[in-house]
């Protein structure tokens, strides 16, 4: 029998650190999890997802609601302001790191977010199969890593292709929100969703107008700090053939 593999085909946009976890943060693994982490089936790596593995939003949540999709939602500020001001809603966070994680745990119970979900996993391989098809009203990717270097700039999650991988996961009319400070991948992403089947520009002129569901945070404010420009894009799924 061959050994099981432990690498992906594709590069993923992120490198996965360690580190120690704070007291707090364990605490949150400890406790909370149980609530907000989604216990998902591994396939090659420990951020896979198995291929056959499905959410069921409604079991999940236990009812029928709109479902809002953060893509790499960091220290979850963004999506906890989301969830705890949008009871009516439900709301998934994808994120890779740990702390991240743990803290976006620990801001949840506090502010009372019962309708939000956690899943530690590589977001390509949530939205192309672990979400059931349609299953998002909109999926939110802000501030991505940008891979600013040229030599690594392949492992940018929106690249050629990803509108098949979003777009899977979007129901017909969703929205598909995106931000950054980096021009370049800016730029970048509108071509890349402008040549996409999948989707059609939502917004008029170069770029949409700030997204006011988004929370200012720290990250956003250091980028404006530097001097760079915050752009905002916004994509609409087509409706299937």
């Amino acid at each position: 029998m061959p050994e099981p593999r432990t690498f992906r085909d594709e590069p993923v946009s992120f490198v996965r650190r360690s580190g120690r976890m704070s007291e707090a943060q364990e605490r949150a693994f400890d406790e909370l999890a149980p609530h907000y982490v989604l216990d998902v089936p591994r396939h090659v790596a420990w951020t896979s997802v198995h291929p056959d593995a499905r959410l069921d939003p409604a079991a999940e949540y236990q009812r029928v609601a709109p479902l809002i999709v953060e893509v790499g939602s960091g220290q979850g500020h963004a999506i906890v302001a989301a969830a705890s001001s949008r009871p009516a809603d439900d709301f998934l966070a994808v994120e890779v790191f740990r702390a991240g994680l743990a803290r976006t745990m620990l801001d949840a119970d506090r502010a009372g977010a019962r309708n939000l979900r956690l899943i530690e996993a590589n977001a390509p391989e949530v939205l192309s199969s672990y979400l059931p098809e349609r299953a998002a009203s909109e999926v939110w990717i802000f501030f991505p890593d940008p891979w600013h270097k040229k030599r690594h700039t392949k492992r940018r999650l929106v690249r050629p292709g990803f509108g098949g991988t979003v777009g899977s996961a979007i129901r017909d009319g969703g929205l598909l929100r995106l931000a950054t400070d980096w021009e370049d991948y800016a730029l970048q992403m509108r071509e890349v969703l402008d040549a996409e089947p999948e989707f059609e520009r939502a917004f008029e002129g170069e770029w949409a107008e700030r997204f006011d569901g988004r929370v200012m945070t720290a990250f956003e404010r250091k980028g404006i700090a530097k001097g760079r420009d915050i752009r905002d894009l916004t994509y609409r799924r087509v409706a299937r053939g």
